[in-house]
Formats: structure tokens, C-alpha cells, sequence
């Protein structure tokens, strides 16, 4: 199941964005609020979350010039 972001919406000016990650099928509605805490949610796209969020397929990372994964190994590609 992929992995999505939602970031809280303030009710406040200056309230800090708190973000989460839930595990959703891809038919899934997005939430609208935490299912633990109430607070309002919105879902945040265009954000990579681990298992290729917001797309059918899961993209890999194509290898560096460098002939590496991605320059530090810090994306998930292992060689």
C-alpha cells in the first residue's frame, strides 16, 4: 500500500504544520482529519513518500553520472 503525506491546517495564524504519513489504498478517499487526534488534514501532492505515492507505478531512481544510484545511497537505491 502506498504511503501518503497530509500536513495539518492551522486554526491559528502562527500554529505550527504538523505532518503525518498514513498507509492508503490507492482507491482510498483522502482524509479530511486525523483519525486519532480530529485535526483537519489536507493531503500534500506532489510529495515522494515510500511506495511511489501519487503515481500507479513505482518509479526507481535512475544511476548518476557518477555511475552511482543517486550520488549518497540516501534514496532507497541499493546497487
Amino acid at each position: 500500500m502506498p504511503t501518503y503525506e497530509y500536513e495539518t491546517v492551522p486554526n491559528k495564524k502562527g500554529e505550527p504544520v504538523k505532518r503525518y504519513e498514513f498507509q492508503q489504498k490507492m482507491s482510498d478517499e483522502p482524509l479530511t482529519e486525523h483519525p486519532e487526534t480530529g485535526e483537519k488534514l489536507i493531503k500534500v501532492y506532489g510529495a515522494f513518500a515510500v511506495g511511489g505515492a501519487g503515481g500507479s507505478s513505482n518509479p526507481q531512481p535512475s544511476p548518476s553520472s557518477s555511475g552511482g544510484c543517486c550520488g549518497g545511497g540516501g534514496c532507497g537505491c541499493h546497487n
